[in-house]
């Protein structure tokens, strides 16, 4: 399985992969001519994608000899594949079980590396430069059938041998390789100061147009880059302008630049743009240190409509902060749970992360998500036990708040007539206007009158806002609208009503006309915006990227006490706002001890009041909804890990510290009573294990948001690696600062 890499150094010389060269420092020796190797695809190598595992490669002869160097550098980019997480089988040699000792990675981690798939080690530079030689290389115990004698570990430091032997040649062969002044470029043509000095101007130019154009997430290419162009694209015109700003730049960079040696071509472009993506990331997995960590991963169409899977990671770093950081999209073809457990397999390799290290995963409830089944929460939990799964807080929120109260007829109607409305309201910028312009003739003879307020970021100019499943609190925002909106709101429906061209519309208007002047759609309205308000600051609460699970259980229970509250005491409140509601717009209003006449049956006698109607039908009943629902839904979290966690809260000096749940056994309970977990570092770890657990998914949500703003209708070819790179600068700002040009 393809699993893990260790980025460092094959030698004792510092390697420089950040200036590759163009060409090899090693000699073609004859091995390596067409005639002598086996058949192979002219299509070119995908250099993201080599195999992980020393096991599945193939020969380095079997690459296309323009290739070769490329996948050399690109391995020794990587480094050895060392699975420092991994738990090493153990297997019965002679009379005694041995397995593969993962401190030998500290002593040779310069090339040794071991395979997972067969339980074998392997030499890295041996493999990339076996081909240089002819039968030189010694035994091929350490290329292809690899080394499993645990018990005789001197055969590793023997693998290194003298100072000439092939192993040691092949690894100056790698420095010379990684060493752009080692090469036969530079051997044949030694570029002078003045030369040097200018190219790195003109790369430096180029470097601060990406940069700018990754931080703020705008396009690179123009329609038209020639030079008879007026708009040849952001890149080149920021490379342009900056010329115009700096004498010193302008004497190098476009026309006065080499022809072949310009740095503006797309290719360049994109090239820069990994460069400041890897090292991002590169940041992003040294702040995770080998340590544990959660999973968040969500999926969405992009533009172009093509599945893309965001991937984020939330962590503790060294200073005891929770972060949560983006690390990826992911093109997908399809949205099956073994597709996704692949794509996520691909990334941990790629960054050498362990499934070992991972405790918790967070996703917001599709069926192909958290299925215990078949789920990619289940393919996870096969692989790793450890990993509990948490629903995504804010999602279950969501569904309990406005998936609920819909279950209740007059409500559901009553947000069937809101969405009616914004589809009338919105059919048309006329419509939209004429709410605005009221809207401002509103507040200005307020402000006259003395009965609106006046200060800095008030009475902003605002419209209707459409609601959405997947933007947790926008029902809130939505009805605040209406409520501020409602004068203005009745005025274009008057006009759609009379004048609008549109039958259907028409009929619409006079319907909703008709049902915003009831009682029912006051008390409904603002029934659902004390609700709503009630848990709006649960909603964004839980949305927080440094909220623990801990802090979000004590405050889900402190918003059910809430609207326990709220069912015993609630019902005078929220009638008094009814009131002053009808009679500040002029809409229908009730006697609460007069016969309830239901406006379906409206000849029929209902022998009850319409305050039994109202408060017992309706109040009561939506909030006992709310409650029981609060109750089952989140149940649904493990809650003998939430048993667990709880006990490590450090309130009162542990006093809740249970060692039968926590199963430290009688290490865990002398700590305790000897006061020792308050300086004991396993104390922190654990700690450490409750702000890993996941929380909300509104980090992936947000990246989503972020891909809306980096592909967009005009930018719809862009290519998954692109895409991923611009999305992990554009996102993770604080790294991206960091980057130096130098780096």
């Amino acid at each position: 399985m393809e699993k893990y890499f260790k980025k460092q150094c094959l030698s004792s010389s510092k390697v420089n992969s950040e200036n590759l060269p163009s060409s090899s420092s090693l000699p073609k020796t004859n091995t390596e001519n067409l005639a002598s190797t086996p058949p192979m695809s002219s299509s070119k190598t995908n250099l993201e994608n080599l195999p992980s595992d020393p096991a599945e490669r193939k020969s380095i002869k079997e690459y296309h000899p323009n290739e070769r160097d490329e996948v050399r550098r690109k391995y020794l980019t990587k480094g050895p594949c060392q699975p420092r997480g991994h738990d090493f089988p153990k297997t019965l040699k002679g009379h005694k079980l041995r397995r593969f000792n993962p401190a030998w990675f500290d002593l040779y981690g310069g090339w040794l590396e071991y395979s997972i798939k067969t339980d074998k080690a392997f030499c890295l530079v041996c493999y990339l430069f076996r081909d240089y030689t002819e039968n030189k290389c010694g035994s091929d115990e350490f290329l292809t059938k690899g080394f499993d004698t645990w018990k005789n570990p001197k055969r590793l430091g023997e693998r290194v041998g003298l100072v000439n032997s092939f192993h040691n040649n092949a690894l100056k062969m790698a420095d010379n390789l990684m060493n752009p002044n080692q090469s036969i470029v530079q051997a044949f043509y030694k570029q002078n100061d003045a030369a040097k000095n200018e190219y790195k101007i003109r790369l430096n130019a180029s470097i601060d147009a990406c940069r700018y154009l990754l931080r703020q997430g705008l396009p690179f290419r123009g329609h038209d880059e020639s030079t008879e162009s007026a708009n040849k694209g952001n890149f080149v015109e920021l490379v342009k302008y900056t010329a115009d700003q700096n004498e010193i730049v302008s004497k190098v960079v476009l026309e006065n630049a080499p022809k072949n040696n310009q740095m503006v071509s797309h290719k360049i472009q994109k090239d820069l743009a990994h460069c400041f993506a890897e090292k991002v990331t590169q940041s992003i997995i040294q702040e995770v240190d080998h340590g544990v960590f959660c999973l968040l991963v969500d999926e969405s169409a992009d533009v172009s409509t093509k599945e893309q899977v965001a991937v984020v990671f939330r962590f503790v770093d060294k200073k005891g902060i929770v972060k949560e950081r983006f690390t990826g999209i992911i093109h997908v073809q399809e949205t099956s749970s073994a597709s996704l457990k692949c794509a996520i397999d691909s990334l941990f390799a790629k960054h050498g992360l362990s499934m070992k290290k991972l405790r918790g995963q967070g996703y917001d409830g599709a069926s192909n998500m958290k299925g215990e089944f078949n789920g990619l929460r289940s393919l996870i939990l096969r692989e790793n036990s450890s990993a509990y799964y948490v629903h995504c807080f804010a999602h279950q929120l969501q569904l309990v708040v406005v998936g609920v109260a819909k279950k209740h007829f007059e409500v559901s109607d009553f947000f069937d007539k809101i969405y009616v409305l914004l589809n009338v309201v919105g059919a048309s910028c006329k419509r939209k206007d004429k709410i605005r312009e009221d809207q401002r003739k509103i507040i200005e003879e307020g402000v006259r009158e003395g009965k609106i307020k006046t200060g800095k970021g008030l009475n902003q100019e605002c419209s209707l806002q459409r609601p959405g499943n997947t933007r947790w609190g926008s029902h809130y925002k939505t009805l605040l609208r209406l409520a501020d909106l409602f004068t203005s709101i009745i005025k274009v429906l008057e006009y759609v009503e009379s004048d609008g061209s549109d039958g259907i519309k028409r009929f619409q208007a006079n319907d909703l006309l008709k049902y915003f002047h009831t009682f029912d759609f006051v008390f409904y309205l603002q029934l659902m915006l004390l609700l709503l308000g009630l848990t709006h600051n649960l909603s964004k609460a839980l949305q927080r990227k440094d909220q623990d699970i801990l802090n979000a259980m004590s405050l889900v229970k402190s918003t059910k006490q809430q609207l326990c509250k709220l069912r015993e005491n609630g019902w005078d409140s929220i009638i008094g706002k009814v009131n002053s509601f009808c009679k500040n717009n002029n809409t229908e209003l009730f006697i609460m001890e007069e016969e309830f006449v239901n406006p379906k049956r409206p000849r029929q006698r209902s022998n009850i009041t319409n305050l039994h109607h109202y408060q017992v039908e309706c109040f009561y009943t939506v909030l006992d909804m709310q409650i029981q629902e609060f109750n089952d839904r989140f149940d649904e979290i493990n809650t003998e890990l939430l048993g667990c966690t709880a006990s490590l809260s450090p309130t009162d000096s542990f006093h809740q510290f249970d060692q039968s749940k926590l199963g430290l056994g009688d290490l865990a309970r002398v700590m305790v009573e000897t006061k020792k977990h308050l300086s004991h570092p396993l104390v922190y770890r654990l700690l450490k294990l409750v702000l890993t657990l996941p929380v909300a998914t509104a980090t992936v949500e947000r990246s989503f948001s972020a891909m809306k703003i980096v592909k967009t209708t005009l930018r719809n070819r862009m290519g998954d690696e692109f895409l991923n790179d611009c999305m992990v600068c554009y996102t993770e700002k604080e790294h991206f600062d960091k980057v130096t040009n130098d780096m």
